[in-house]
């Protein structure tokens, strides 16, 4: 079948499409059917079913043979050291884990956060709550403690999973003393921290709370996988929201089971025994999806890795990984391709490596703009698949089907719509546009399985941040257009819609134009206040390694690019070259931030940046421009 055809078969019988799809997963009690219409725009898929994600992610690839096949490879540039787990050896470390956490009165249902770094002890830990039915919900490594501590006063987690610590280039993060303030400042407080102690730093255990992880294991009987609803939650995953509070994603189980499962082979084209690499952290869904989950389930090989894309030791060690462990498929953010670009822009490096295992290269997490695609597609010599999806959705929303039908890949666009999700481009009263015409993202409900149902303990939040804006359609949050074919362009986030004398523009067609000059690295636009304009558009632009030109040169063929691309309808007059921009730790870009900063507002330093230092030296570059006023 075709791509076209199987799209429209989602959406004109969706009940038949997912229950066909749903016979990949091995359940205890099928569902009766797909779809669960529980009124006021709430669904549920296979919500009668009871079935295990644990079962279908471990023991029953054992089971059917292939248990010597290994299902996790650990690779740490930072330890230099390198690893693997075979099926049979992950069934055994997880049976035992969740014996531990049985052991410690942790039942089906009860919540149980996870803080660790990339290390295959992750996987387990959240396979272990899967195992017995406890709703895990991971924090990434190294939050800090009040932003965990808020996390735990939300899910009421009985046990905290974490490590004693986490490694960075030249440093180790010590998560312990983060864990005890979280505990402290947290109202609610856990019965058991369970603590996996790294050679690089032994932990103090506070006795009568904390045990250590093998010790907890000593004389726990190994667990058997409990049977859960498919709407059962398998995990709860936070999201920062626009509050500053941040919100509880839930991940039901049976629908999470069906769609991953589709999505490896359809989307990402691998077969199961194949490597599949997602370069992510299992703090974000990324991790959660594709490091850990989908490859599982589908019978894959996956990676966890510990490092960074450049410095650990150079710009080639994804390019090592890829060809040491023949990854088939790789898995990646534009920010990171980004950062390899930047350090080796001639692909230096990716010279030194045997790639003929890879297949494709795919994007997501972030706008990939044309400048990074082309230049990956060409010192890789495979397919570039950028994609788009969001922690609430939990896998793709469009991309292209490469491992069903590989569609034309249009640069600038994730191609299109994957089956379920019927994404239609709307104006501020709900109308649908014209092709080609900009608008925002809506998703006509109910979404396809595996998708948020709702919020952790937030049902009336849950309708105002999704279902309230549209009636009938999920708000994604993006602008963009569809072309005449159908291709998805996603432009901005809504709010990076900018309203520049009436006529509103894209900031990252803006970006697109930036990213094309030879000299421009990575680049950010943004709009700030101006009170003739309402909006003007402000560039923010990190130059390749080795470019020495005068800044004033090259941000004056910025603008002039720009002026020319666009027209003068931008109004774009002001470009900035920093040294870097401020980011998440999952890599992107906090546009929202520098805003405030360049407008002189006070904002709340947002939780998941990478380096704060970064905010200050932004700051001080907006100053010289007359920007940053106090």
């Amino acid at each position: 079948m075709t791509y076209r055809d199987v799209y429209q078969a989602s959406l004109s019988d969706p009940e038949s499409f997912w229950m066909t799809a749903a016979q990949a997963i091995d359940w205890v009690t099928p569902p009766s059917r797909a779809l669960f219409d529980r009124g006021d725009d709430l669904y549920e898929w296979f919500a009668d079913g009871l079935v295990n994600t644990c079962y279908n992610a471990v023991d029953r690839h054992v089971e059917a043979g292939r248990g010597d096949q290994p299902a996790i490879i650990h690779d740490s540039p930072i330890t230099g050291t390198k690893s693997s787990l075979t099926y049979s050896e992950l069934r055994d470390r997880v049976a035992s884990l969740a014996g531990a956490l049985v052991a410690q009165g942790v039942t089906k249902g009860d919540r149980v956060i996870i803080y660790m770094p990339m290390i295959p002890e992750a996987l387990e830990a959240m396979l272990a709550c899967a195992r017995i039915g406890a709703i895990h919900s991971v924090v990434f490594g190294g939050f800090a403690a009040n932003e965990l501590a808020v996390r735990i006063d939300d899910c009421k987690p009985k046990a905290i999973l974490a490590a004693s610590c986490g490694l960075e280039p030249g440093r180790i993060v010590k998560y312990k003393p983060l864990l005890d303030g979280a505990i402290e400042f947290a109202n609610h407080k856990p019965d058991v921290c369970i603590i996996l102690q790294r050679d690089q730093d032994q932990a103090e255990l506070i006795p009568g709370r904390d045990l250590d992880w093998h010790a907890a294991q000593e004389g726990a009987a190994p667990a058997d996988c409990i049977p859960v609803e498919g709407n059962h939650p398998v995990y709860v995953l936070y999201t920062s929201g626009t509050t500053g509070a941040p919100k509880g994603v839930v991940r039901p189980t049976g629908g999470h089971l069906v769609a991953l499962h589709w999505t490896m082979k359809n989307i990402y084209n691998v077969d199961p025994g194949d490597v599949f690499w997602a370069a992510s952290d299992v703090g974000w869904v990324v991790g959660h999806s594709y490091i850990c989950y989908a490859p599982l389930i589908h019978g894959n090989t996956t990676v966890v890795f510990e490092g960074k894309p450049v410095g650990t030791p150079d710009a080639g060690t994804f390019w090592r990984v890829i060809s040491e462990h023949n990854v088939r498929s790789f898995f990646t953010a534009p920010t990171a391709i980004r950062a390899v670009k930047r350090e080796d822009p001639k692909g230096l490096e990716r010279q030194k490596y045997d790639l003929s295992g890879l297949r494709a290269l795919y994007l997501a997490g972030e706008r990939a703009d044309p400048d990074t695609i082309e230049w990956a597609q060409e010192i890789l010599d495979v397919p570039v698949y950028d994609h788009w999806w969001q922690t609430e959705t939990g896998y793709t929303i469009a991309g292209n089907p490469a491992g069903l039908e590989a569609l034309p890949v249009k640069i600038g666009s994730p191609t299109v719509a994957m089956p379920g999700y019927d994404v239609q481009i709307l104006d501020e009263a709900g109308h649908p546009q014209k092709p080609g015409e900009l608008g925002a993202i809506a998703i006509k409900l109910p979404l396809p399985p595996g998708t948020l149902p709702t919020l952790w303990n937030a049902a009336d939040r849950f309708r105002k941040s999704y279902l309230s804006t549209f009636p009938g359609f999920y708000e994604t949050g993006d602008a963009g257009m569809i072309d005449e074919e159908g291709y998805l362009y996603i432009m901005a986030r809504t709010d990076d819609v900018i309203n520049v004398a009436g006529h509103r523009l894209s900031t990252g067609a803006m970006e697109e134009v930036l990213a094309a000059h030879p000299d421009v690295a990575e680049c950010a636009v943004v709009g700030v206040s101006d009170k003739l304009k309402g909006q003007s558009p402000l560039g923010l632009v990190c130059l390749t390694s080795g470019v020495n030109r005068p800044h004033d040169e090259i941000t004056s063929e910025c603008v002039k690019l720009v002026r020319e691309r666009i027209g003068p309808v931008a109004a774009f007059k002001n470009a900035l070259v920093v040294d870097r921009l401020p980011k998440t730790r999952s890599g992107k870009i906090l546009r929202g931030t520098v805003v405030k900063i360049a407008d002189g507002e006070t904002f709340k330093m947002p939780a998941t940046i990478d380096d704060p230092v970064i905010l200050d030296e932004i700051r001080a570059a907006l100053q010289t421009i007359g920007y940053a006023r106090e």
